[in-house]
């Protein structure tokens, strides 16, 4: 009888299986016995097991060879002095801490989480999610072909959380079984790369990965499963030692390079930086452009290169005249200017006229928003008002912030920033108000306390949920108080803006954005004659023609697009010539 020839695909896995094992060290005989001088390929960098080496110079020559794109990492150091003596202009003493799980007393959680599922990463689609996630933890991205072809899936399981709703990947975890990548005899295992997105509105996706991973290795009969966490990274320490984790004496290695040179070179002025002014200055370092921190905690700085400065506070450069942000900074000033250079705006007039010109206004246009004529980041905005109670008292709440308020139709749909610079789009994303998902046993309180704990771990302390009289509002319209708690997988938005300062989701749609709304935030954009703007528009879809322009913001976050360009286009337009230098 005649065999049936192997399909190609598994034929090549087969291949790529025997070359991985045939380049993994031999594994030892008996029991407790450890291969020599390992490290383990990981797409971000090579894990090296420390204590496979018994010469520190040796260990020392291995992170020598780490590759300029990627991190490698000396785990399992049980001498850091004697490693460091060997080479200490190159190596440093990482700041972070190992933690154990003895996987026979491990239990898993009785109380499973909903909303989100668990599963083995599988295919492309699924490596430049994860390879997003890791962006937005600065974390070093893997080659889209280690996961999907160089790694060997029984030795490095790769899990992700994908959102029930949505379908997006919200996490994802890297495990690594020393027994199946290099024939580890002590049954160990590691964890790595545990990532959650800031926009995942479901609680426990990190403790979900990390149970996940537990349960796998656990099921394998292995014995340890160890980490290593930097020793200030409180919230994750919190959940590992929830799960059963505990402190262990090993200590983490690396080679001194730009990537991580603040942890060896001590506090900064760039310390205070927020993310906004950071994502700048790394860029133009990057260039061989001089940055010089004038204020770190304001954003200021100014960027020096062939002989000419400009001052920047974060995207705000000179290059932006006052007149454009004095446009920018009156709301009704800048929806004039816009709408007579043919963009779209929504009806509005300022509060505080006769009460018939109000009622007649809400009687015209059925919901009203109510926001301060100047004013940023989202504060003393109120959306979806019908009746003239609410509507006063948003008005109350909006002079706390100017004493003009001005009262606009509202249109329904989904806020839609778009960044231009030099006048060309550059990204666009869609912003989601801020919702909590309730668990049967928090209180809407605490649901909000931990959803702002994790948008600002997320985005360095930029971002959080106010609680304030529109958040009781849009409670209040669930037929929800702050003190009471929401059923088991009840969804409940919190806020009926969708700035990020105030807690909103960003999810990019820069590929699949309409030429017409394209169109009209460049328009907007000449008509301010402002170089670097955030457009907000409402649009239906952003695939579909149908817009309202809300305003114009005169210093856009750019590290929110990540992992669009924004950065670089914002160097170019201060530099043009820089954009050709090979960048380090």
């Amino acid at each position: 009888m005649t065999t049936p020839p192997r399909h190609p695909k598994r034929q090549a896995q087969e291949h790529r299986l025997q070359r991985l094992r045939a380049a993994a060290p031999t594994p030892p005989v008996g029991p407790g016995a450890i291969p020599k001088e390992v490290a383990i390929e990981c797409g971000w960098g090579r894990l090296i097991l420390a204590h496979t080496f018994d010469d520190p110079q040796k260990l020392a020559a291995a992170l020598r060879e780490e590759r300029p794109d990627q991190r490698d990492i000396a785990f399992y150091v049980h001498e850091p002095h004697v490693l460091l003596a060997s080479a200490p202009q190159e190596l440093f003493l990482d700041p972070s801490h190992a933690y154990r799980l003895t996987l026979a007393a491990y239990r898993p959680a009785r109380d499973r989480r909903r909303g989100f599922t668990i599963r083995r990463l599988s295919g492309a689609k699924d490596a430049a999610a994860v390879n997003r996630l890791y962006a937005l933890r600065d974390m070093a991205p893997a080659p889209a072909r280690f996961f999907t072809e160089d790694r060997d899936p029984q030795a490095m399981p790769v899990f992700v959380a994908i959102d029930d709703e949505s379908g997006e990947i919200v996490g994802t975890v890297t495990g690594l079984d020393h027994v199946a990548a290099f024939g580890d005899g002590n049954g160990a295992t590691s964890l790595w790369c545990l990532a959650v997105s800031p926009s995942a509105k479901h609680p426990g996706v990190g403790e979900a990965l990390v149970r996940r991973l537990a349960e796998l290795f656990k099921a394998r009969g292995l014995a340890t499963l160890d980490l290593s966490v930097m020793h200030d990274n409180e919230g994750a320490i919190a959940l590992y030692t929830k799960i059963g984790f505990r402190r262990v004496p090993f200590f983490t290695v690396k080679r001194k390079n730009p990537r991580n040179e603040k942890l060896f070179i001590g506090p900064t002025p760039d310390d205070a930086l927020n993310a906004y002014a950071r994502i700048i200055i790394d860029e133009a370092r990057r260039r061989g452009i001089h940055a010089r921190i004038i204020d770190a905690e304001g954003g200021f700085f100014d960027l020096t290169w062939g002989g000419r400065t400009v001052r920047c506070r974060e995207s705000l450069s000179e290059f932006t005249s006052g007149v454009a942000m004095s446009m920018c900074d009156d709301k009704a000033t800048t929806r004039r200017i816009v709408a007579s250079a043919g963009v779209a705006a929504p009806e509005q007039i300022v509060a505080g006229g006769e009460k018939a010109e109000l009622q007649q206004f809400l009687k015209r246009h059925g919901a009203v928003v109510v926001k301060p004529a100047r004013g940023e980041q989202g504060r003393g905005v109120a959306v979806g008002l019908t009746d003239l109670a609410q509507i006063d008292a948003a008005i109350a709440e909006a002079r706390r912030i100017s004493d003009t308020v001005l009262i606009e139709e509202y249109v329904s749909g989904v806020d839609l920033r778009i960044l231009v610079i030099d006048f060309k789009v550059v990204a666009a994303a869609t912003r989601l108000p801020p919702r909590i998902v309730g668990d049967g046993v928090s209180s809407a309180r605490d649901l909000i306390a931990a959803q702002s704990r994790r948008r600002e771990a997320a985005t360095h302390g930029e971002s959080r949920i106010p609680i304030d009289g529109e958040t009781e509002r849009c409670l209040a319209e669930a037929s929800l108080k702050l003190s009471d708690i929401p059923a088991e997988g009840q969804q409940v938005i919190v806020r009926k803006t969708a700035n990020l300062h105030t807690g909103g989701d960003l999810n990019d749609v820069t590929a699949e954005l309409h030429p017409a709304l394209a169109e009209a935030a460049v328009a907007a954009a000449v008509a301010i004659d402002i170089p670097t703007t955030g457009i907000d528009l409402i649009v239906k879809d952003a695939t579909q023609p149908d817009y309202r322009f809300i305003e114009a913001n005169e210093r856009p976050g750019l590290a929110n697009h990540e992992p669009q360009p924004t950065a670089e286009r914002f160097i170019d337009m201060l530099f043009p010539l820089s954009a050709a230098r090979p960048k380090t």
